[in-house]
């Protein structure tokens, strides 16, 4: 019997409310940031970028031009459809455009069906979360000014944060079939599709699976679904490429696997010159740029961790 022991990942974030902006990632990409307020809210922003269009999606390259915007995304407490749709018109009415990342918590199985535990403890089925994903974009059309050509990609997030799942590579398979079933939906009500994009995510996190397995598994699940559908990695590299995970196993997850993207957790100079390092390698060794959507910073006058503009620089200086 499947044991479902409730753990939940405790996020590197320096304070309760961390301010974010946004600039271009030199040479690669765009920034992107987060914060965690007392509301549990993930905040991230986007700009432009020249992303490596090998095998990337059409839809991922269509994304909003022009000043960089706040995102907001959210630790969620519910798979309520009635809630998610609030969060959506929220978003429309601030002006929200770019990537999204809506967090449901880390994998998880309650005996009948793949999903995940919720910040607040409780199980929601994958296919939940898919239709509270669906509220979601459709509160956010809805609540759009007319005529507004904003758009975000909305990005179902897990964690690899202790799975409990049986298998691992199902979970995965499983999180990508989702991930092109609300792409589907979407489809069907052009309206919709016209603002909303549907991606997946992962905050990955070497010292949360050291054995690199059920990454690993879960990565190859999602792959082998074939979605084409964009998986973000926005986690970290736990003191660089070797600590914890070698450099093959770090670039499958942020590039090296077809569908992947990376926004990296760049908090400060340590980590900048970590994923540095690692784009020197992708270049290098594998002849294959990394391909970054992003990056994360949480700068604020109490931590006095790297300023936004910063992090895209010292990120590509090795």
């Amino acid at each position: 019997m499947q044991h479902q022991i409730r753990r939940f990942p405790t996020y590197k974030l320096c304070g309760p409310l961390l301010a974010v902006v946004a600039a271009a990632l030199v040479g690669t990409g765009a920034a992107a940031a987060r914060v965690e307020d007392p509301a549990h809210h993930l905040v991230q922003t986007r700009a432009p970028a020249a992303v490596a269009r090998e095998r990337v999606p059409a839809e991922a390259k269509s994304q909003p031009h022009g000043r960089p915007r706040a995102t907001i995304s959210l630790f969620e407490h519910t798979s309520s459809p009635t809630t998610l749709r609030k969060q959506g018109c929220r978003a429309a009415k601030r002006g929200v455009g770019g990537i999204v990342i809506l967090d449901f918590g880390q994998p998880a199985y309650n005996g009948h069906t793949y999903g995940t535990y919720l910040f607040s403890g409780r199980f929601a089925g994958n296919k939940r979360i898919t239709r509270a994903m669906y509220a979601y974009a459709y509160g956010y059309h809805r609540c759009l000014r007319r005529g507004s050509d904003l758009k975000i990609t909305l990005a179902r997030r897990t964690s690899n944060y202790h799975p409990q799942v049986p298998s691992a590579y199902r979970a995965g398979r499983r999180w990508a079939r989702e991930t092109r079933r609300l792409q589907r939906r979407l489809n069907a009500h052009l309206a919709v599709s016209r603002h909303v994009i549907s991606a997946a995510a992962d905050d990955l996190e070497p010292a949360w699976d050291r054995s690199f397995h059920r990454t690993r598994d879960f990565f190859r699940g999602y792959r082998d679904a074939h979605t084409g559908r964009v998986i973000y990695n926005y986690g970290s590299l736990d003191g660089g490429v070797g600590t914890v995970w070698n450099a093959r196993q770090v670039f499958f997850v942020t590039s090296g696997m077809r569908y992947a993207q990376a926004i990296p957790e760049i908090y400060n100079h340590a980590m900048a010159r970590e994923w540095a390092e690692l784009a020197h390698i992708a270049r290098h060794r594998y002849h294959r740029p990394m391909r970054f959507a992003g990056v994360m910073t949480t700068h604020t006058s109490r931590n006095r961790g790297m300023k936004p503009h910063d992090a895209p620089a010292r990120a590509g200086k090795p």
